[in-house]
């Protein structure tokens, strides 16, 4: 009688030693939970193993999402039949679902993720307005949308408009300023621009209230209605008393001003008469008459619209000498030094200072006694500590009397001998340095047939 249940009952019942050897045989050969048959084969167990832990990382992952199967129905397995293992750094990246629904396809049809504003080759059109949204609102279909600037606050006026004005002072630019203030929303306040304006213009230079004047004539009418620029001489008229404190000369300043209003016609030829016989104030009266005048000069032939003089370096280089020479000349009669350094600084020309001291100099070369000398001397020690004439400046115009001495020499004869002792009392006074002091030119003197060069001349060193 044979069955294989009893096949089976003699395999279950082994002796010690069986049991033993193939307790050790199974220890030997397993690792976990892989039979291996034979030592070789560990590492490819261990492989195995491996495959296995990272399928068990990622199955919390794809627990929902069922296996993928094959053709045949059955699940998809590698060659050794264990399932593929999957990178954990992949599965972050890539843009699939994890919910564990779906058909596995990327999500928001590929417009997920940092920075994507949308699927690719999507266009965005204007949303068509839902009648039946409940926030819906008949009204706002025809809306225009604006860009709204709120109108500057009076306590901020001044604040924003001064750096402005001032930077206009640095490039001369009108079209700047006009698209700087159209930008701002001044509403009633405009009236007060040219008024900010000239009030800055009275405290600094001749080239600047030109700027000023030019800068009133272009914004009116882009900018300024010319409402706006009478009711702001209307208050500067009002405000000459406070005025005067910070400017003595208001008052003519601001005439000046009505006047150069009034020829470029921003100003009416009838504002003058409004205020005949309505006027207490002393200053307005002393503004009103300096404008009167100003006009009636210019009927005879007077250019208002040169009244500020061309400021700078703007003007030829002809006339910035020909008003040096006269600075010098009225400085000769005077003696106030305080006065020519006042004129020199009104000529706003500090790069074009080498002129003048190349003049003076000059003037001392062709001048006769020993007062011209002096009086020039204690002029330009005054000017250099004054820090008036810079050292580039000093420097530029000894050396350019360095340079033209041979002619100057033609018609002064004693010019060499002039020239040295003024550099040796400059050098003295402590405003040029040694180095163009030893630079100044000297006149080699004649040798005649008894020193033995055969009646020639020396020729001249420098």
């Amino acid at each position: 009688f044979y069955s294989a249940d009893a096949d089976d009952l003699s395999d279950s019942f082994l002796s010690g030693e069986e049991e033993n050897g193939i307790i050790t045989k199974n220890v030997k050969n397993e690792i976990n939970g892989n039979w291996i048959s034979a030592p070789n084969s560990i590492h490819e167990a261990r492989l195995k193993a491996k495959a296995k832990r990272r399928l068990r990382k990622t199955s919390s992952r794809d627990s929902g999402r069922g296996d993928s199967f094959s053709d045949n129905g059955d699940p998809s397995r590698g060659t050794n039949g264990t399932v593929p293992p999957t990178s954990p750094k992949s599965k972050l990246l890539d843009r699939k679902s994890r919910a564990g629904k779906g058909r596995g396809l990327p999500k928001k049809g590929g417009a997920g993720g940092k920075g994507v504003w949308g699927p690719p080759g999507e266009v965005y059109d204007l949303e068509e307005v839902d009648v039946k949204d409940p926030n819906y609102d008949e009204a706002q279909e025809n809306c225009v949308y604006e860009t709204v600037v709120p109108p500057l606050e009076e306590g901020d006026f001044e604040k924003t408009l001064t750096p402005i004005v001032q930077e206009y002072f640095e490039h001369g630019d009108t079209n700047e300023v006009a698209e700087l203030l159209g930008e701002l929303n001044l509403g009633s306040m405009s009236s007060g621009v040219p008024m900010l304006a000239v009030s800055l213009a009275l405290e600094a230079k001749a080239s600047h209230r030109e700027l000023t004047s030019r800068l009133l004539a272009d914004l009116c009418g882009r900018v300024l209605s010319r409402r706006d620029v009478e009711s702001s001489f209307d208050k500067l008229l009002r405000e000459l008393p406070d005025l005067v404190l910070d400017t003595p000369g208001a008052p003519q300043l601001v005439g000046q001003f009505i006047a150069r209003a009034v020829k470029d016609k921003i100003l009416s030829k009838s504002y003058l008469d409004g205020y005949k016989g309505k006027v207490d104030c002393v200053h307005a009266r002393a503004a009103l008459d300096r404008a009167a005048v100003l006009l009636k000069m210019g009927m005879g032939g007077l250019r208002i619209d040169n009244l500020w003089g061309t400021g700078g370096g703007q003007r030829p280089v002809t006339q910035l000498v020909r008003e040096m020479t006269l600075l010098l000349k009225e400085y000769l009669l005077s003696g106030d030094n305080k006065e020519a350094e006042r004129c020199l600084r009104e000529l706003e020309v500090p790069h074009f200072h080498h002129e003048f001291v190349y003049e003076a100099i000059v003037m001392v070369l062709e001048s006769k006694g020993e007062k011209t000398f002096k009086m020039v001397l204690q002029l330009l020690k005054f000017l250099w500590v004054s820090s008036i004439i810079t050292v580039d400046q000093m420097r530029r115009g000894y050396e350019r009397v360095y340079m033209d001495i041979a002619e100057i020499n033609i018609d002064v004869p004693r010019a060499y001998f002039i020239l040295e002792q003024f550099v040796d009392k400059s050098f003295s006074a402590g405003f040029i340095c040694e180095k163009l002091r030893d630079l100044c030119p000297s006149r080699g003197r004649k040798r005649f047939v008894s020193e033995g060069d055969g009646g020639r001349f020396k020729l001249e060193s420098y």
